[in-house]
Order: C-alpha cells, then sequence, then structure tokens
C-alpha cells in the first residue's frame, strides 16, 4: 500500500470508514480530482462486512439490490451466487470494488481516529489517531456507521472468563474453533439468529441466552445461476428504479388491508411469507401493519403459529414467541431457526425468567444456575446510531463538544451535519436511513460531494447548517415516526438497548423517496439550511 502524503500536508476531504458509504465517497471525490485520505480502525476495507465475519453472516437485502450502481461495467462484471450474500462474498465484492477503481492508495487502515478537532482560525480540522500521527483537512466526512460500536451485557466478570469468548462484530480473522464443544450465545438479534443457526449442529451443546425473542421471517435465500444472472444484468437498471420507493424491490399493496376479508388476509400474509423473499415480510406487506395495531397483531399470530408449529416442546415455542409489534425491532431473517430448538444439544435460557447474574470464570451463572462453557458469544449488538460518533473526541466551532450536543440524541439538518461543525459531513448516519442502507448512502454521497466539490472550486472556507434547520428536520424525524407503531418499540433504533442513552429516533421512517426529495429540494434551492462562507 501507497504511504500516505507527510501529516503536514492539507486534505480536501478525509473520510472516516472504509465501508459501503465511505469506500463510495472515496471514489466520488477522487472522481473530482480531490486530495482525499480514508482511514478505518479495521485490518481491511469493507467495514460491517470486515469486521462482523461470525458463522453464518449475510446480507438480508437481496445481494443484487446492495451493491454499487455507479458503473455499468462493474454491474456487468461481478456475479452474485446467492440472492443474499454471505459474508466472505460480500468483503470480496468490496476488495474488488476498491481495486477496481484504484482506490487503496488512498486508504489507511489499522488507523483508529481518537480525535479531531476544529480550528477556527484557518477552517480547518486536525484529525488524531491511535498511533500518535495526525492529519490535517478541510472536510472531515464520517462513515462510521449507525451499527459498528460493539457493546457487551452489562453483568460483571466478563474479563474472568477462561474460555474463548468473541463478539460478533469484532470476530477474530482466525478460525474460534466449536466443533464439539460447550458454546452459550447471548443475543438473539440478527447475528445472534445467524450464528446460532450455523453452529448448532457443530457444537457439542449450545446454551442461548435470549433476553427477548425476536420476529423472524423466513429468508427464503437460494442459489442464483448463470441464467438467474443474465437475467438480473439485462434488468439492473429497472430493479434500482424498483428500490427507490423504499429501498427494496418490493413494494406495498395498491389496495388497503381492509379490502380483503380476515380469511383473505391470511391467506395473503402466508402466501407473503412463502413465495417472497427476505425483508419482504416488511416491504410488501400492507402499509397499515406498521400503522393499525390490530393489523399487526394479525400478521404476527401468523408468524406466533409457525413458530408454534415448527417447535416441537410448546413451553419452549412459547419462550419464542415475541410480545411486542412486528416490525418494531428490525426483524432477524432466518432459514431453520427455530428448528435448532428441537434439538437434544441446545437449550434456551429465558433471560427474563433467570437472569445473568455475573460472567464467571467457567462461563455464566444465572439467578437459577451455573452454565459450564468452553466459548462465550456476545452478540449483543451495538451502542447504535450515535455510538460510533461518541467514541470519537469531536470538538467543533468555538470548543463545542459533539458528543454532548448529541447527549439527547443526534441533531441534524438531513442526516448530514450538525449546528457547531463546520465542515463535518455524514454519509450513512443517524437521521436519514431508512430499509436498504447502499440505496440511501449513494444519494448522500451524491449530496455530500457536489457541496464539497462546490465549496472548494468557489473558495469556500466553511459550510455549516443552521440551528433551525437542525432542529426542523430532528422534529420532522420525531413527527414522522409517531405515526407509527415504531413509537411503541425498545429497541436499538430508539437507543433503548444501551443504558443510560436518552430516547431518541435514530433512523428516518419517511422512506427512501420522500428523503431524496428533500435532499434534492434543498441542493436545488442553493442548499437551504446551509451557510456557505467565503471569509
Amino acid at each position: 500500500m501507497t504511504e500516505p502524503a507527510p501529516s503536514d500536508d492539507l486534505l480536501d476531504a478525509l473520510i472516516i470508514g472504509t465501508g459501503v458509504a465511505g469506500i463510495l465517497q472515496l471514489h466520488r471525490l477522487r472522481e473530482q480530482g480531490r486530495t482525499v485520505l480514508a482511514v478505518d480502525a479495521a485490518p481491511g476495507v469493507g467495514g460491517t462486512w470486515n469486521w462482523n465475519r461470525y458463522p453464518g453472516a449475510r446480507v438480508d437485502s437481496e445481494s443484487y439490490t446492495y451493491g454499487y450502481y455507479f458503473s455499468e461495467e462493474l454491474l456487468a462484471d461481478w456475479t452474485w451466487t446467492e440472492h443474499f450474500c454471505s459474508q466472505p462474498e460480500n468483503e470480496a465484492y468490496l476488495n474488488h470494488v476498491v481495486d477496481r477503481f484504484g482506490l487503496r492508495e488512498h486508504i489507511r487502515l489499522r488507523t483508529a481516529v481518537t480525535a479531531a478537532t476544529y480550528d477556527d482560525g484557518t477552517d480547518t480540522w486536525t484529525v488524531r489517531f491511535d498511533d500518535g500521527t495526525h492529519r490535517r483537512a478541510r472536510f472531515v466526512i464520517t462513515a462510521v456507521g449507525i451499527l459498528s460500536a460493539p457493546q457487551y451485557p452489562a453483568a460483571p466478570g466478563r474479563e474472568d472468563f477462561q474460555g474463548v469468548s468473541a463478539h460478533t462484530a469484532r470476530w477474530p480473522h482466525e478460525p474460534v474453533e466449536v466443533e464439539g464443544r460447550r458454546v452459550g450465545v447471548i443475543g438473539t438479534g440478527s447475528s445472534g439468529v445467524q450464528l446460532i443457526t450455523a453452529i448448532a449442529d457443530r457444537v457439542g451443546e449450545l446454551t442461548v441466552f435470549q433476553r427477548t425473542p425476536n420476529w423472524c421471517p423466513p429468508l427464503n435465500n437460494g442459489p442464483l445461476t448463470a441464467a438467474d444472472m443474465t437475467d438480473l444484468r439485462g434488468r439492473y437498471q429497472e430493479i434500482w428504479a424498483a428500490c427507490q420507493a423504499l429501498g427494496s424491490v418490493y413494494a406495498a399493496p395498491a389496495h388497503p388491508a381492509s379490502d380483503l376479508s380476515p380469511a383473505q388476509r391470511r391467506t395473503f400474509f402466508e402466501d407473503l411469507l412463502d413465495s417472497k423473499r427476505g425483508l419482504a415480510s416488511l416491504y410488501a406487506n400492507f402499509v397499515e401493519v406498521m400503522v393499525d395495531p390490530g393489523l399487526n397483531r394479525e400478521f404476527a399470530a401468523v408468524l406466533a403459529d409457525r413458530i408454534r408449529a415448527r417447535v416441537d416442546d410448546p413451553a419452549v415455542a412459547e419462550r419464542l414467541v415475541p410480545r411486542h409489534h412486528f416490525g418494531v425491532k428490525r426483524p432477524p431473517l432466518e432459514t431453520g431457526y427455530y428448528e435448532v430448538y428441537n434439538r437434544d444439544n441446545v437449550t434456551l435460557v429465558d433471560l427474563l425468567e433467570e437472569p445473568i447474574e455475573r460472567i464467571t470464570r467457567t462461563g455464566v451463572r444465572t439467578a437459577a444456575q451455573d452454565y459450564d462453557l468452553d466459548v462465550l458469544v456476545y452478540a449483543t449488538g451495538f451502542d447504535a446510531v450515535t455510538g460510533s460518533f461518541d467514541r470519537i473526541d469531536i470538538t467543533g466551532a468555538r470548543g463545542v463538544s459533539h458528543r454532548d450536543v448529541w447527549k439527547a440524541g443526534a441533531l441534524t439538518h438531513v442526516g448530514v451535519a450538525t449546528p457547531g461543525f463546520p465542515n463535518l459531513l455524514y454519509v450513512g448516519g443517524p437521521q436519514s436511513l431508512v430499509g436498504n442502507i447502499p440505496r440511501v448512502v449513494e444519494h448522500q454521497v451524491e449530496f455530500v460531494s457536489e457541496l464539497v466539490g462546490r465549496a472548494l472550486d468557489d473558495g469556500v472556507r466553511r459550510v455549516e447548517v443552521t440551528q433551525e434547520a437542525a432542529q426542523a428536520w430532528t422534529d420532522h424525524v420525531e413527527e414522522v415516526v409517531d405515526t407509527t407503531l415504531y413509537r411503541t418499540g425498545q429497541s436499538w433504533m430508539y437507543g433503548s438497548n444501551t443504558p443510560g442513552k436518552a430516547r431518541a429516533f435514530g433512523l428516518y421512517a419517511g422512506g427512501l423517496r420522500a428523503y431524496v426529495d428533500r435532499l434534492n429540494g434543498i441542493r436545488a434551492d442553493g442548499y437551504t439550511g446551509f451557510v456557505l462562507s467565503t471569509s
């Protein structure tokens, strides 16, 4: 890898993160001829798809809707092997993109950002790294992700465990041996569901520690043949256009649920789960499912009946049936997950009945008993949305702290910038994402790239947003979500999984089309809500 330029050279932009968003942002600014450096704490590019390499990890949006669409040649020369690609395939794809477009020489890996400080006198940022070095840049663009700051259970004793332990979001590059061993998994969110399914038939004993069961619709994955890829390549623009409403190839029915009888709706729900793939349970479902509690319960009842039919022990089945509305927690997608609990070597521990008291030298102690383990896996999720930002000491104009400004939740103008932090822009950050993240990010990257390009070309020294614009967008985010059942949920989308965190919705529930329309309107009006200063 080419060594980065000396630390006293002023960059046009420094990008934090080399996942899906960071790679695309780097490519777009390099196309403009800008001097750019992208840094990442990881040993390889890919963001989520470098860190989350546990057995069973895969995308939950169709592979061909999750990739990049900026290059016809890239679309033509890449072959997906499954409808929902695995982590190794997606990591290979992102590395292919980096190398195909000559981006690797502008990337510095194994470099964690510890601080970023804005200089009011020079209108530049100084970004400091964990190795003691630093770089200066006119713009800093974060692409740190909303699910990238792993967190662990609050139970004491984690450092006492004498066996092998790993977090799904920081899975080692070397294999974790589970064959024939006593394995415990804490957490049954998306990563837990995938991992548990992947290893149940390989371990000696598997103990699943579940706090909150999740609604898990079927993934309905399958291989992609050469004929399938030929068909997809001929329809890529059609697929991209279909994704512009919700980020998915699916669309909600044109008619309301009330047009059907209960029996007809039941048939519709059954067909939805059997014949469609992935997150169709959200995106091809009636819009009212996420608004009307009664209809939501109707759909959830179909899922609950399926759980009870697939799990042999009625008591275990009931522990696996959630009590919250479908969709207010992002639903994990499963392939054979519920059958895992029919295996003699699998034990489900309900942490609502017997909470964890501590991690011990030999395993996990609950209020009821000790569970001896050889391997302990934390599938306990993330300090979501704002967590990755809070782990960097970001200081803006006049010494204002980013952590302090976001203490009650993110405050942004269209998820792109925060007042008090000139020349700091976000892609793939809070208050903007919905559905299939790459389909949102591509629009943000275009917006940010044009804004940065205009500023650099026109001699603009400071790009900042007004307090009024940020407050208006934040209020809009809350107003929109309050019209949905999301407001009833306790999930990472609200920060509910992180003790002491203020409750604030971190995504945008208005849909991709509405979000993109807002970005386009701001740009067409000369960047409404932004102040561009030349002195």
